[in-house]
C-alpha cells in the first residue's frame, strides 16, 4: 500500500496535508502521484480543494517531482507551495507563514524546524535574514554542523518565477538527481530573496517506517486529546482514549478510561462514557451514559438521559429519551421508545440469514430479561414483555406477552433422584 495511505486517526495521511493546505488558503493542488496514484488521488479529494493528478513514472529527485507538475505550474498562480504527502501533523501555520514571505516579496521561503538532535539533516544557513544556503550533513563544516535550524523539505516560491527557476536545476550531482533544495542557490544567483520560516519540530515529521507511523499517530492522538480538554472535555486517563479525524465531543462530557471512538462518533455536552467502550457511526445526545464496556455501532443513536449499560452492543437504533439498554444485550434494526426499559440478555433478532428486519418497542414498555424479539416485530407503548420469552407476533399498547414453555412443578422428585443418583454410584463403587 502506498506510504500516504496509511491512516493516522483513522484518515489518509495524504488527506491530514491537504486539510492543512485547504485551511492555508489554498484551493488548487497539483498532486504527484506513483504507485496507488487512483487511490491516492480519490484519498486527496477533500471539502472543495481541486485536485489535479499528475503521475511521476521515475523517481528523479524532488525537482524533477515538482516539475512533474510543470502545466500547472505555468497557468500563473501568486505562489507555489510544495509539502510532502506523508507529514500528516502538518497546520496551516508555517504554510501561511511562507506565503506571507512570497506576498512581501520573497521569491523563495523554506520551511525549517529547530531540533536538539540535528544529525542527518540539512542545514539553514541564515544571515541578516536571508536564507544563504542548505548545506547538507556531508558537505557541512564542523561549525555548520554546530546549527540546529534543519530542512523540512517544505518550500514557497514566487509563482511568477517558478518555472524560470525550476527549470534551472540540474543533476550534477553523485545521485543524478534533481534537488528542489538547489532552488535555494538558484534564486541567490539570479538577485532574488530567500528566506527561511520556522515551523514546531513535530510538525515536520515524517513517516518511512510502521514504527514511526506508530509515533505520529501517538502524537495525532495527544495533539487531538488536549484539543478536546482544553474546549472543555473531561478525560481521566487521556492517554487511554483513541480519537477519530472526525470525532466530535462537546464540552462537559466525562470520558472514562479506555475509550475508543471510530469514524462518525458525536457525543454531546453532558453525556458519560464509561470505560472499555468502543463507539463509531454513533451519536450520544446530552445527559446519556454509555458502558462501561460497552459497543456503539453505526447508526445507533442515543436520545437524552438514555443509557447503554455494561456488555451491550447496540446497531442501527433508535434509543429513545430516558430508555434504558443495561446490561448483555444485542440491539440491532430497532426503534426503542423513550422511557422504555430493556431487561439484561434481551435480544433483538434481526437476521434470518439473508435480510435484515426491524424491531420497533413503543415508550414506556418494559422487556423482561432473557427475551428474544424476533423481528419484524411491535412491541406496543407500555406492553410488558415476560422474561424468557421469544415473541414472533406484535404485542399491542399495555399487553402482557408470554412466549414460552409452561412451567411444572413436582413435589419430592427433586430428593428422590438424589437418592437414585447415589444408590446407582455406591453400586458401581461396590462392583469395581
Amino acid at each position: 500500500m502506498s506510504k500516504v495511505l496509511h491512516p493516522v486517526g483513522g484518515r489518509p495521511m495524504i488527506a491530514h496535508v491537504i486539510d492543512a493546505v485547504r485551511r492555508a488558503g489554498i484551493a488548487d493542488v497539483a498532486l504527484i502521484t506513483g504507485r496507488d496514484a487512483e487511490k491516492v488521488t480519490d484519498a486527496a479529494r477533500i471539502g472543495d480543494v481541486t485536485i489535479t493528478p499528475f503521475f511521476q513514472s521515475e523517481r528523479k529527485g524532488t525537482g524533477h517531482a515538482v516539475l512533474m507538475a510543470r502545466e500547472a505550474i505555468a497557468q500563473g498562480y501568486d505562489d507555489i507551495v510544495v509539502v510532502n504527502g506523508d507529514g500528516p501533523l502538518l497546520t496551516e501555520a508555517p504554510l501561511l507563514k511562507a506565503r506571507a514571505q512570497i506576498a512581501e516579496g520573497a521569491d523563495v521561503a523554506v520551511i525549517g524546524f529547530h531540533t536538539a538532535n540535528p544529525f542527518g539533516y540539512g542545514r539553514l544557513l541564515v544571515q541578516d535574514g536571508e536564507l544563504l544556503a542548505i548545506r547538507e550533513e556531508k558537505d557541512a563544516t564542523d561549525e555548520e554542523r554546530k546549527v540546529n535550524w534543519c530542512n523540512s523539505g517544505l518550500i514557497a516560491i514566487n509563482g511568477g518565477k517558478a518555472l524560470s527557476f525550476l527549470d534551472r536545476i540540474t543533476n550534477n550531482n553523485a545521485k543524478g538527481e534533481y534537488y528542489l533544495t538547489d532552488l535555494v542557490e538558484i534564486a541567490r544567483s539570479l538577485g532574488s530573496r530567500v528566506v527561511a520560516v520556522d515551523a514546531p519540530e513535530e510538525e515536520m515529521t515524517g513517516c518511512n517506517t510502521r514504527a514511526e507511523l506508530a509515533v505520529i499517530e501517538r502524537l495525532w492522538q495527544q495533539r487531538r486529546r488536549n484539543e478536546l480538554m482544553l474546549s472543555g472535555v473531561s478525560m481521566i486517563a487521556p492517554e487511554t482514549v483513541f480519537l477519530c479525524h472526525d470525532t466530535v465531543i462537546e464540552p462537559d462530557v466525562l470520558i472514562e478510561p479506555n475509550v475508543v471512538f471510530g469514524p462518525g462518533a458525536v457525543i454531546e455536552s453532558g453525556a458519560v462514557i464509561h470505560a472499555f467502550s468502543h463507539i463509531e457511526g454513533a451519536r450520544v445526545a446530552s445527559g446519556a451514559a454509555v458502558g462501561p464496556f460497552a459497543r456503539l455501532r453505526p447508526g445507533a443513536n442515543l436520545g437524552r438521559n438514555a443509557k447503554v449499560g455494561n456488555f451491550c452492543e447496540v446497531k442501527k437504533a433508535e434509543i429513545g429519551e430516558g430508555a434504558k439498554v443495561n446490561h448483555l444485550t444485542y440491539i440491532g434494526d430497532a426503534f426503542i421508545g423513550a422511557h422504555a426499559n430493556i431487561g439484561a440478555g434481551t435480544i433483538t433478532c434481526n437476521y434470518d440469514g439473508y435480510n435484515k428486519f426491524e424491531t420497533r418497542i413503543g415508550a414506556n414498555a418494559f422487556i423482561g430479561s432473557n427475551s428474544s424479539l424476533v423481528a419484524p416485530v411491535t412491541i406496543g407503548d407500555g406492553a410488558l414483555v415476560g422474561s424468557g420469552s421469544v415473541i414472533t407476533a406484535d404485542v399491542p399498547d399495555d399487553a402482557l406477552a408470554l412466549g414460552r414453555g409452561r412451567q411444572e412443578v413436582k413435589p419430592g422428585r427433586a430428593r428422590e433422584i438424589r437418592e437414585r443418583n447415589a444408590a446407582i454410584k455406591a453400586a458401581k463403587k461396590k462392583n469395581s
